[in-house]
Protein backbone atom coordinates (compact mmCIF):
# COMPACT_ATOMS: atom_id res chain seq x y z
CA UNK A 1 0.00 0.00 0.00
CA UNK A 2 2.70 2.50 1.00
CA UNK A 3 6.18 2.52 2.45
CA UNK A 4 6.66 4.54 5.60
CA UNK A 5 9.52 6.92 4.97
CA UNK A 6 8.89 9.80 7.37
CA UNK A 7 5.99 11.67 8.93
CA UNK A 8 5.46 15.43 9.00
CA UNK A 9 3.58 16.39 12.20
CA UNK A 10 2.76 19.83 10.77
CA UNK A 11 0.79 18.48 7.81
CA UNK A 12 -2.70 17.05 8.12
CA UNK A 13 -6.14 17.60 6.56
CA UNK A 14 -9.60 18.30 7.86
CA UNK A 15 -12.72 17.51 5.89
CA UNK A 16 -16.49 17.26 6.06
CA UNK A 17 -18.24 14.70 3.91
CA UNK A 18 -21.15 12.27 4.03
CA UNK A 19 -21.33 8.52 3.76
CA UNK A 20 -23.32 6.75 1.09
CA UNK A 21 -27.06 6.60 1.69
CA UNK A 22 -27.96 3.12 2.91
CA UNK A 23 -31.06 1.99 4.78
CA UNK A 24 -32.63 5.36 3.89
CA UNK A 25 -30.04 7.52 5.66
CA UNK A 26 -26.46 8.82 5.53
CA UNK A 27 -24.03 9.96 8.22
CA UNK A 28 -21.94 13.10 8.35
CA UNK A 29 -18.22 12.41 8.56
CA UNK A 30 -16.11 15.10 10.28
CA UNK A 31 -12.47 14.21 9.98
CA UNK A 32 -8.97 15.34 10.85
CA UNK A 33 -6.29 13.07 9.46
CA UNK A 34 -3.11 11.90 11.09
CA UNK A 35 0.10 13.63 9.92
CA UNK A 36 1.42 12.99 6.42
CA UNK A 37 3.33 9.78 5.76
CA UNK A 38 5.72 10.32 2.88
CA UNK A 39 5.97 7.56 0.30
CA UNK A 40 8.97 6.42 -1.71
CA UNK A 41 7.56 7.98 -4.88
CA UNK A 42 7.66 11.48 -3.34
CA UNK A 43 3.95 11.73 -2.56
CA UNK A 44 2.28 11.08 0.78
CA UNK A 45 -0.81 9.53 2.35
CA UNK A 46 -2.75 10.02 5.59
CA UNK A 47 -4.31 7.66 8.09
CA UNK A 48 -7.74 8.46 9.44
CA UNK A 49 -9.64 6.72 12.20
CA UNK A 50 -12.85 7.86 13.87
CA UNK A 51 -16.63 7.50 14.09
CA UNK A 52 -19.21 9.03 11.78
CA UNK A 53 -21.85 11.25 13.40
CA UNK A 54 -24.51 9.51 15.49
CA UNK A 55 -27.62 9.39 13.28
CA UNK A 56 -30.73 7.21 13.18
CA UNK A 57 -29.90 5.74 16.60
CA UNK A 58 -26.43 4.43 15.75
CA UNK A 59 -22.94 5.27 14.53
CA UNK A 60 -20.19 3.55 12.49
CA UNK A 61 -16.45 3.29 13.04
CA UNK A 62 -13.88 3.61 10.26
CA UNK A 63 -10.14 3.27 9.81
CA UNK A 64 -8.65 4.15 6.43
CA UNK A 65 -5.60 5.28 4.47
CA UNK A 66 -5.97 8.02 1.86
CA UNK A 67 -4.76 7.90 -1.70
CA UNK A 68 -1.69 9.94 -2.69
CA UNK A 69 -1.80 13.73 -3.02
CA UNK A 70 -3.83 15.12 -5.95
CA UNK A 71 -2.34 18.53 -6.93
CA UNK A 72 -4.51 21.67 -7.05
CA UNK A 73 -3.61 25.20 -8.17
CA UNK A 74 -1.34 27.32 -5.95
CA UNK A 75 0.58 24.29 -4.60
CA UNK A 76 -2.41 22.96 -2.64
CA UNK A 77 -3.60 19.36 -2.83
CA UNK A 78 -6.37 16.96 -1.76
CA UNK A 79 -6.53 13.21 -1.20
CA UNK A 80 -9.07 10.67 -2.42
CA UNK A 81 -10.71 8.30 0.05
CA UNK A 82 -12.37 4.98 -0.65
CA UNK A 83 -13.43 2.88 2.36
CA UNK A 84 -16.35 1.25 4.15
CA UNK A 85 -17.46 1.86 7.71
CA UNK A 86 -18.00 -0.87 10.27
CA UNK A 87 -21.32 -2.71 10.32
CA UNK A 88 -23.83 -1.29 12.79
CA UNK A 89 -27.62 -1.70 12.92
CA UNK A 90 -27.30 -4.38 10.22
CA UNK A 91 -25.56 -2.28 7.55
CA UNK A 92 -22.44 -0.30 6.65
CA UNK A 93 -21.73 2.78 4.54
CA UNK A 94 -19.27 3.60 1.78
CA UNK A 95 -17.18 6.79 1.80
CA UNK A 96 -15.45 7.83 -1.41
CA UNK A 97 -14.14 10.95 -3.08
CA UNK A 98 -11.72 13.72 -2.23
CA UNK A 99 -11.30 15.52 1.04
CA UNK A 100 -12.33 19.09 0.37
CA UNK A 101 -9.89 22.00 0.28
CA UNK A 102 -10.51 25.05 2.44
CA UNK A 103 -12.93 27.65 1.00
CA UNK A 104 -11.33 30.02 -1.46
CA UNK A 105 -8.61 27.62 -2.60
Amino acid sequence: MYTHVKSDPAHNHGSVTHTSSDHEHAHQCLDITAPAIWTEDGSHVHHSESWVMYEQGHSHYYKAVSGPAVPLPNNYHVHNWDFYTSVSAGHRHHVSGPDMPAPGI
